[in-house]
């Protein structure tokens, strides 16, 4: 089963937790919700919400904020959830498991960077080994209780092939391309120095990475390590699949570079550009595979593994679901925020 760190936002974890001594004491007025006799308090909400909107430009609307504040203290609920269920069931994150996370991520840093970094997120290093440890704690739930018992067939792969082959069927060539992205990380509202400082540390770590491909390192094991793309991270910084067409139409640096790639090898450091095509970063780029067009046929260990996976992801987002719901139906909660915002309709 993948990690589920997508599920688990990056900061709340650390809050859970942070606020421990204050849940004993607060006042009613105070306390946005209960699960199961946890406190979830305002001022842990307060400040994820204000971590969560210190980049917005535009102040929401009473509503976005209400929706906002809404969204978190759902998030809060589900995590503490789960935190609750893997303690019943004495799932925990060993001290040797977050260690090794924990260096895994410094790793690429120096000391002084990775203070800056994890300070300029808002952590302190206890909460951030907090977090990780949490994360850790929930994955091990998660694979428990479903994610190591869910199999695939090679009848239910067949059966999936049968119903889409036209899916594999190609109308002109296609490139599968992994990615490592190293963005600069900069404080909202920081100076120009110390936004050349982050770019700075951001060519650092990329060019570090870079030497260590060079020296023979994996390509997926570095990108889930040290890639800041968290969408692709976990699965070896693999991109979804590119059409020649499309793959034209990118930036020229990185289009021309790929272009000339066999199979297996990756480019030099590029620059990376968002949607609105402005710099963000660094990255390389590897190309695992070129497929040329016409019917690709099951045969194709590609094609198995990649329905595979499909399915997979398919069942697991399916318990995932279907888990979270029975913990809810099974919980004492008690969302005085939602009632409040309820109660106020007409009111404004």
């Amino acid at each position: 089963m993948r990690e589920v760190s997508v599920f688990l936002p990056f900061a709340l974890a650390a809050f859970l937790v942070g606020c421990a001594g204050c849940n004993r004491q607060a006042t009613d007025k105070d306390v946005m919700a209960k699960v199961n006799g946890y406190k979830v308090l305002r001022s842990e909400v307060d400040k994820l919400y204000n971590t969560q909107i210190g980049n917005s430009p535009q102040k929401p609307s009473a509503e976005e904020e209400e929706a906002a504040r809404l969204n978190i203290l759902r998030s809060i609920i589900d995590i503490q959830l789960h935190l609750q269920k893997a303690e019943k069931l004495g799932i925990v994150a060993t001290d040797d498991e977050v260690d090794t996370k924990f260096n895994q991520t410094k790793a690429p840093y120096s000391s002084e960077e990775f203070q800056k970094k994890i300070k300029d997120l808002g952590f302190t290093e206890t909460e951030f080994k907090q977090q990780l440890r949490n994360t850790i704690t929930i994955n091990k739930l998660l694979n428990k209780e479903f994610g190591s018992k869910v199999t695939i067939s090679d009848s239910e792969i067949q059966n999936y092939y049968n119903d889409h082959k036209a899916q594999f069927n190609l109308i002109e060539p296609q490139y599968s391309l992994a990615h490592i992205l190293v963005i600069p990380r900069v404080a909202p509202g920081a100076s120009q120095p110390a936004r050349a400082e982050a770019d700075a540390q951001a060519k650092n770590k990329i060019q570090t990475i870079y030497n260590r491909l060079e020296s023979g390192e994996d390509f997926a094991s570095l990108a889930g390590k040290y890639s800041d793309d968290q969408n692709t991270a976990q699965n070896g910084g693999e991109l979804q699949p590119v059409p020649e067409s499309t793959l034209k139409t990118i930036d020229p640096a990185t289009r021309d570079t790929v272009l000339k790639l066999r199979a297996g090898q990756y480019t030099s450091i590029l620059p990376a550009y968002n949607e609105a095509h402005q710099q963000e970063g660094y990255r390389i780029v590897k190309l695992i595979s070129k497929e040329p067009q016409g019917q690709r046929e099951l045969g194709d260990q590609s094609v198995q593994q990649w329905i595979r996976n499909r399915l997979r992801d398919q069942r697991e987002q399916l318990l995932r679901a279907a888990y979270d719901e029975a913990l809810h139906d099974n919980a004492e909660i008690h969302n005085y925020y939602a009632e409040q915002i309820v109660k106020n309709v007409g009111k404004k």
